[in-house]
This record gives structure tokens, sequence and C-alpha cells, in this order.
């Protein structure tokens, strides 16, 4: 697909290519050397979060938590192996078809590539009243963000922790109240004895 090129299945389901060159929403962050940095920042980010995500499982954590941190793990990897070399295995897609392995190189370096967006679904459509603050009488596009895959599993692994919380803290919280140190126990009888 070229830049900007839809397949519509319906006015609410898009897929509609776009390349998102920074952050969430397209921000960036400081040109060549921003990029170059937030890529960096992003995989020692995610190492991070593995080995958190090891030590959770050598301590039989909640499943449902593991679960959660494996999805933000999987979609922040995804777009990090985007980002690193989709700039160096295709070519540009300005107004034209992107190629792979084209002769010349890709359009960037290692770590400079782009994020590819495709799914697009404005589900609703509509205009806010005008006694609405801030945004009386302007458009509003409900979902507005263009988003891939990766986007969907990061955003669902947070969601899921955000709505369950309380099955994944709450069981979190109780095993720790449950692990009473053995030294505690024989200080407080001591102390009842006394």
């Amino acid at each position: 697909m070229y830049l900007g090129q839809e397949f519509r299945f319906a006015d609410w389901a898009i897929i509609h290519f776009t390349e998102n060159n920074g952050m969430a929403f397209g921000m960036e962050f400081g040109g060549a050397y921003g990029k170059l940095a937030l890529s960096i920042f992003r995989i020692f980010f995610v190492a991070g979060i593995f080995w958190y995500l090891t030590q959770l499982v050598k301590e039989k954590a909640n499943s449902f938590y593991i679960t959660c941190i494996a999805m933000v793990i999987a979609g922040a990897a995804g777009n990090i192996i985007d980002s690193t070399f989709y700039g160096v295995w295709f070519s540009g897609s300005d107004f034209q078809l992107a190629s792979f392995l084209p002769a010349n190189g890709g359009y960037s370096s290692l770590l400079h590539g782009k994020v590819v967006d495709m799914f697009y679904f404005p589900v609703l459509q509509g205009q806010y009243p005008e006694w609405f603050p801030l945004w009386g009488g302007d458009e509003f596009l409900f979902f507005r963000p263009v988003f891939n895959v990766a986007d969907a599993s990061i955003s669902m692994g947070v969601i899921l922790m955000i709505v369950f919380q309380k099955r994944v803290f709450g069981n979190m919280h109780d095993q720790k109240e449950q692990e009473v140190n053995p030294a505690e126990i024989t200080s407080s009888e001591e102390n009842s004895n006394a």
C-alpha cells in the first residue's frame, strides 16, 4: 500500500495505511537524535519489563497479571521491531508502493524507522452541543487514532489491569499478608508470654 491508501469494509471499519514517526498519536521527540533516544529508551524499558515479568513467573504471581504484562511487552516489542527495521527493509511509501529490500537501501537507518499503523475505526461522528465547555460546536469523532496490533496489545494489557485491578492487585496484597515471617511470630509469642 502507499501512504494514505484505504480499504473500507464499512464506514466505521477501515484499513488506513499510515506511518507514525514518533510516539503515541504521532508525537515526535526532537528530530533524528530524539528518534534514536526514543528507540534506545524503548529497548531498555522493554528489557526492564521483561526482567520484571520473569520475576513474576518465578514467584508464581497471579497468572492474569502475568498475561497483562506479557501483552504490554509483546506490543512494545512489536513497535520496537517496526521502528528498528522497517526503515532499513522498505523504501519510502509516499505516493508509491513501498518495496521490500530495495537495491538502494531503505528510507532510513537502523533505529530511525517509522511504525506502521493501519486500523481505523471512526465509530461515532457528530458535533458537540454549543453549550459544551471548550469544544462547543466542534466536530467529534470517536475513535480517531489509527493504530496497529502492537498498540492494541499494549492498550488491552493496561485496560485489563485497570478494569480488573482488584483481581490483579488484591491477590498480591492477600498473598503478602499470608506470607508471615517466622521471626515475627516468635517475637510476638515471646511478647505475649512476658
